[in-house]
């Protein structure tokens, strides 16, 4: 099925230049790997080398920066890691900080950069959540 047919809630909420990069990425894992969960990590790896995930939707990373957002996009397939779930872990702290602000994180001022990494994230799925389900 072609990928806008299989466009993610969260990018239908997102930039026409967020759909783009996940759609061609998608439709291009399909050709490759066939439909299903690999084509869907393969768009999602493509995405996140350029865009972050705020609240809802996904964003064009801080700067217009690209590259790897967390260990799993840096690493090949095979090798496995970590994810950070859409949040960019190469962001400065003063960029996450102003994200939880957006978000309206409280204690944020408080906050080291893992601990707004980890709130940013929690924001993240809660928005989503609330999203699909609103």
């Amino acid at each position: 099925m072609p990928g806008r047919q299989e466009l993610p809630s969260t990018l239908e909420r997102s930039s026409r230049e967020a759909q783009r990069t996940w759609i061609k990425a998608h439709d291009s894992a399909v050709d490759q790997y066939g439909e299903g969960e690999r084509a869907h990590r393969v768009a999602y790896g493509a995405l996140k080398h350029t865009h972050e995930k705020v609240g809802d939707h996904w964003e064009r990373k801080e700067g217009g920066r690209k590259g790897p957002s967390d260990p799993q996009s840096a690493r090949p397939r095979q090798q496995g890691g970590r994810s950070g779930e859409g949040v960019d872990e190469q962001a400065t702290r003063e960029h996450l900080y102003d994200l939880a602000r957006r978000l309206d994180i409280d204690g944020r001022s408080r906050m080291s950069k893992p601990e707004l990494l980890d709130a940013i994230r929690k924001a993240n799925r809660s928005r989503t959540r609330e999203s699909r389900t609103g």
